[in-house]
């Protein structure tokens, strides 16, 4: 129970205050959502399904797509609901429960990210040790540990919101629940609980990066001793993953690597994270691929 709090109920104020603009928002939100459903399931029951697709790298991708099915799930139904309701309100428990799996996701998307990354360079600057490196143990492993640093980042996120009493404004500028958002509406000091979100958030962020930075210097050093076609193939593939991290990466830092102040411009830039990287994630990394577009061939013709 949230101590202190007289506040039960958070009202959105969503995109736009007109109820005509908000149903287009609210359209646009749905299409892509499903698209973002579609693409990604398609991309989980292909591997699942898939004798070819084996490697490790294909192993992960299955899991970032599921992540990133759920972690839109999070926001975009409750948006696209909200355009056919007078009220578009949250409950304070449901508010709180929001963050806790917007973070869970996210966390868990930024890991996976980071164990990617690693796989590829045990790929391309290890290739004669790869299979015995990266085995279906340790790649269990690897997955295991993303969602559980996704669950303390969570855990630890929601922690330092539970603690605080609420008693309004009622009204969160933003079309979902996010920790910046909600410390305004606290009735007491929220310094040292935004200094600790921030460095909780922050210091996942700055990690993973060094890590992703890290992988991909040393892989751009290793490629000058690749014949043409195995540097075209390795460029190929990061420059995919660099592409995935940057829609990710970049606006999620802009929003959590900063004072715990919240900008108009939040709600635009929240909209990379949670629906735009999750949309053309299948395209970046699957549909550009011939061996998953061949493995999705195959299964639409039952083969």
């Amino acid at each position: 129970m949230v101590p202190l709090s007289n506040v039960t109920e958070i009202a959105f104020l969503g995109f736009s205050q007109n109820p005509g603009m908000q149903k287009v928002i609210s359209v646009i939100f749905l299409l892509m959502y499903l698209a973002i459903v579609l693409g990604n399931g398609f991309i989980v029951v292909t591997i699942m399904a898939s004798k070819g697709l084996t490697s490790p790298m294909y192993f992960f991708l299955g899991y970032l797509s599921f992540v990133e099915i759920c972690y839109c799930s999070v926001t975009a139904p409750k948006l696209i609901l909200d355009s056919f309701m007078e009220r578009t309100v949250i409950s304070l428990k449901g508010c709180i429960t929001q963050i806790f799996f917007l973070h869970f996701f996210g966390g868990t998307e930024i890991f996976l990210l980071t164990v990617m990354a690693y796989d590829r360079y045990v790929a391309i600057c290890k290739p004669l040790h790869y299979t015995s490196i990266m085995n279906r143990r340790v790649c269990g492993l690897l997955v295991g540990a993303a969602w559980g640093g996704g669950l303390l980042h969570s855990v630890g996120q929601t922690f330092l919101i539970f603690q605080l009493p609420f008693c309004g404004p009622k009204v969160l500028d933003h079309y979902f629940c996010d920790v910046h958002p909600v410390l305004k509406l606290a009735c007491s000091d929220t310094f040292l609980i935004g200094v600790l979100i921030i460095t909780n958030g922050g210091s996942i962020s700055v990690i993973s990066f060094t890590v992703l930075l890290a992988s991909y210097v040393v892989i751009l050093c290793s490629l000058r001793s690749q014949t043409s076609e195995g540097r075209r193939k390795a460029l190929s593939t990061c420059a995919s993953h660099v592409a995935v991290v940057s829609l990710f990466f970049i606006p999620c830092s802009f929003v959590y690597m900063r004072p715990c102040v919240t900008l108009p411009v939040d709600k635009i830039v929240a909209v990379f994270y949670t629906v735009v990287t999750p949309l053309l994630n299948p395209i970046i990394y699957s549909f550009r691929n011939a061996e998953v577009k061949n493995a999705m061939r195959r299964l639409m013709d039952g083969k």
